[in-house]
């Protein structure tokens, strides 16, 4: 059917909304970001991504981000399972309160954990009581660690709740007939089912590690990640061309992780259609 002048000036006028928030709140940063991390020319730009420092602390923040995903993902598959094939008084208010930490910003988390792991913390207190001495973690890898994984659980155990709720239960069931253990019908059945949310909530759980902020700012006294490094740059030191580069390789570990999580949740889908 052909489209008339007046069907593709609505098109346009539809399109004209997006198009204004994509320039605005990404092409035109981008541009920025490009434009600041070239300002020393190719030259400059390769000692910036040559640095040692910062590609220590790449690899710092991407491990990091790769230990607390593998955890929330094994905790999460375990409670939302549990979750999902349990119904009990409370289940409601449970859910409510593992959706909590997702209220609160990356300071507030900080703040938590030192609470827990700080000098004064609760740990700190038992340690003293059981052993004489304070179990202080707050401030080191562990503390991150915990920091982390306290706000990514809940962005992953909705998710694999959902998914785990909408599972065929006659197939495991049909599989345990047949004489599978529970641990075959979990790794035949239960696992390649959940693949696609499992890897969708894996990746955004990467990504939104990678690039937490307020909880590294509150914690990382001795602990170099990218994020404070940026941070650093940008305002102690005053080095945009720097701080800039960083963004955009921060930005694109981030870009491909969510890429491809996308990718290889549809993958994993595809099978079981």
């Amino acid at each position: 059917m052909q489209q008339t002048p007046s069907d593709l000036w609505r098109r346009r006028a539809l399109a004209a909304p997006a198009a204004a928030l994509f320039a605005a709140f990404w092409l035109l940063p981008m541009a920025a970001l490009g434009r600041a991390s070239a300002q020393r020319g190719l030259v400059g730009y390769l000692h910036i991504l040559g640095n040692a420092q910062y590609l220590r602390s790449l690899w710092v923040t991407v491990l990091l981000a790769g230990a607390v995903t593998a955890a929330a993902l094994a905790l999460s598959l375990v409670a939302g399972l549990f979750l999902a094939r349990h119904d009990f008084p409370g289940r409601r208010l449970l859910m409510a309160m593992l959706t909590l930490p997702l209220a609160f910003p990356g300071v507030v988390v900080g703040f938590m954990v030192i609470m827990l792991g700080g000098r004064m913390g609760l740990a700190a207190q038992i340690g003293m009581a059981l052993f004489g001495h304070r179990w202080v973690f707050a401030y080191s890898m562990g503390g991150l660690f915990v920091g982390y994984l306290y706000f990514s659980i809940p962005r992953v155990i909705l998710t694999v709740t959902a998914a785990a709720q909408g599972l065929d239960a006659s197939v495991e069931e049909a599989a345990r007939s047949l004489g599978a253990s529970p641990w075959r019908v979990l790794r035949d059945v239960t696992l390649p089912a959940l693949a696609p949310a499992l890897v969708a909530s894996g990746a955004l759980c990467f990504a939104t590690a990678v690039g937490a902020f307020g909880t590294a700012f509150t914690l990382a006294t001795d602990i170099d990640v990218l994020p404070m490094d940026i941070y650093t740059a940008f305002t102690l030191n005053a080095d945009l061309p720097t701080a800039a580069t960083w963004s955009l390789v921060l930005g694109a570990v981030t870009w491909v992780v969510l890429w491809w999580g996308e990718g290889a949740g549809g993958a994993t889908a595809a099978p079981g259609a």
